[in-house]
């Protein structure tokens, strides 16, 4: 991760001779320089919201055709939206707001980014400079605010720097570990003149990434590799930012080797190949988590060993030795000490670790993992009442893996992970590390922006949907074919499942009071239905798939009291792991079976146990 520079001041060391643009060295405003360099870098849509501190870039917008600009009904929905749009496309997303409450109103979105590796950069105006430090009408130090939540920020100090601070912001963003970059504008720099000039490159002294994996490491891990025979490789984000889906493929088909995956891994592994075992960590596959406990190398690709999936770090994959590959040194070793560690960009990293590695001989590893795919399927129910789970396997039924799904954060978002069969990457976008609810919606309104190939579909619970709702009317405003499915439980579900599981069912303000979503969305101006029967839900989707007029929104109304299984309960090991009460066979092979009545009775008494 950057090292934050503790100077507000933009350095001007360190930099090669700067390429002139525009031709014959026209003086232009500040305002006039930021429109240019977004065209330089190539900027297609900046989501943004106008005030009195940035009113001179909007006027500097004015007319001009390259950029499209999005006016989002709230700065939130303006940073979830850049979210989308760089998770969708690879490409950094670009916010633009004023200063005070315009600024603070992005930090939710700024820190989602941060947590989930997301390239970002976001534009606030502030007040004059000579105002600073005055408590001026909306000045607010936005930088400091941001700093923690930002892989770097700055504050414009000189117009001569408003150009190439804006060059090391894209670069920042979308090298190394993607990240959001905050550059605070003072409303006067963006008035004053100066010749434009923009820099080919970027060189900073105190940042340059690793990309090449050092050799020696590298020959190691494949020395370790060799000696297995029951590995797992363990894939995160990293391998969907470094585009390295291929590589991955050719190493896990070459070594005969399953593959397991995080929330931001899901896609980057077709999950139609039978090595794959889907998710893994908290609401994983049981058969994943168990081969993880069970494995002897457990290779490590572009993920950070979160808690969500180690559950008790000492019992983690305790079998195995530890190959951890990562852009990001500050991660390796951080969470889960490893016996061989990895810096550098996963595609080349992969690309030579192909080169080292022979085939494995896993067939007993992967007949028993087959085994445990049999006993401990991902399966519910089947019942007279519409569930959560019939709505999203449909999803995926009717899109066959065709489609850009955004899930909000909740028990949707897990059903989501779980039973749609993921194929592509960059298939799946979602908030990860933060689980920020309500951002969903702003973020597929952001991804259907850069994705015009395949729909786009926005996933959210009955909670979460309300928390950006306002950002239907940029959806209807702007026509976008988004397909915009809520479901609606009247409850906060994954708090009531905790309540209900450990908390001795004390549902302490989780019961929603829900508006009409049908009247709601209507009177935004979008086409909406209700669907409350398992026989209308893929007809009701297939609808919606095929009408590209604009957006259209569906609400499904599902049984209220349904949990998500399995689930591995935080800092607990495999053998806490509660499976889901419906899947009990008759015959388990002498295997252990774990049910919701042992969670119950072990856990649901002693609250620390969540």
């Amino acid at each position: 991760m950057f090292v934050h520079e503790q100077s507000l001041k933009s350095q001007r060391n360190g930099f090669p001779q700067s390429k002139q643009v525009m031709q014959g060295g026209k003086e232009m405003t500040g305002s006039e320089i930021f429109i240019q360099c977004l065209i330089a870098e190539g900027v297609e849509v900046v989501f943004g919201y106008p005030g009195g501190a940035n009113i001179g870039i909007y006027d500097a917008l004015y007319g001009q055709s390259t950029i499209k600009h999005i006016l989002v009904r709230h700065e939130q929905g303006a940073t979830h939206a850049a979210e989308g749009y760089a998770k969708a496309t690879g490409k950094p997303g670009v916010v633009l707001v004023t200063s005070g409450p315009g600024a603070t109103n992005t930090v939710t979105g700024i820190a989602d980014a941060l947590m989930d590796s997301i390239p970002i950069v976001v534009f606030t105006g502030q007040v004059p400079l000579k105002l600073i430090g005055n408590d001026a009408f909306q000045e607010i130090d936005i930088v400091g605010i941001t700093r923690p939540i930002t892989k770097h920020n700055y504050l414009v100090r000189d117009i001569r720097d408003l150009a190439k601070t804006i060059k090391e912001a894209f670069y920042i963003a979308t090298s190394g570990r993607p990240g959001p970059v905050l550059v605070d504008l003072p409303k006067d720099i963006m008035a004053q003149k100066t010749v434009f000039e923009y820099p080919e490159r970027v060189e900073l002294r105190t940042y340059k990434p690793v990309l090449d994996g050092h050799m020696m490491m590298i020959k190691k891990a494949a020395e370790v590799i060799s000696q297995s025979s029951r590995p797992v490789l363990y894939v995160g984000g990293g391998v969907i930012n470094s585009n390295a889906s291929d590589e991955l493929r050719e190493l896990a088909e070459k070594l005969k080797c399953p593959v397991t995956t995080t929330l931001h891994g899901l896609g980057s592994f077709p999950e139609d190949n039978p090595l794959s075992l889907g998710m893994l960590g908290m609401h994983g596959t049981w058969y994943s988590n168990i081969a993880v406990s069970k494995c002897d190398v457990l290779i490590a690709i572009g993920a950070r060993f979160d808690d969500r999936v180690t559950g008790k770090v000492e019992s983690f994959a305790s079998e195995a030795k530890k190959i951890h590959i990562d852009i990001d040194p500050a991660v390796i070793g951080k969470n889960v000490p490893v016996d061989v560690p990895i810096v550098g960009d996963v595609k080349r990293i992969l690309t030579r670790l192909n080169e080292l590695v022979s085939p494995l001989k896993t067939e007993e590893w992967l007949n028993t993992i087959s085994e445990w795919k049999q006993e401990h399927p991902l399966r519910y129910e089947q019942k007279k009442e519409l569930r959560a789970q019939d709505v999203i396997q449909t999803i995926g039924k009717v899109t066959k893996g065709n489609a850009v799904v955004v899930t909000d954060v909740g028990q949707h978002q897990m059903w989501s992970a779980q039973f749609i069969n993921w194929l592509h990457p960059r298939s799946l976008i979602s908030s990860g590390g933060l689980g920020t609810m309500g951002f969903s919606l702003p973020a597929a309104m952001g991804a259907s922006f850069g994705r015009k190939d395949v729909p786009v579909i926005s996933i959210s619970g009955d909670g979460g949907f309300q928390m950006n709702i306002q950002e239907l009317a940029t959806v209807v405003e702007h026509n976008i074919p988004l397909k915009i499915f809520v479901i609606n439980n009247g409850y906060l579900g994954m708090v009531r499942q905790w309540q209900e599981l450990f908390w001795q069912k004390r549902y302490s303000h989780v019961k929603l009071s829900n508006p009409d979503f049908v009247k709601v969305a209507e009177a935004y101006g979008c086409p909406a239905s209700r669907v409350t029967h398992p026989s209308e839900a893929e007809q009701s989707i297939r609808q919606a798939m095929e009408y590209n007029d604009g957006p259209v929104f569906i609400e499904f109304v599902v049984a209220e009291e349904d949990n998500v299984f399995p689930m591995l309960p935080a800092g607990k090991t495999v053998d806490d792991m509660l499976d889901n009460p419906e899947l009990f066979l008759p015959q388990t092979n002498g295997r252990t079976m774990f049910t919701l009545e042992k969670g119950k009775e072990n856990y649901a008494a002693n609250p620390s146990f969540a």
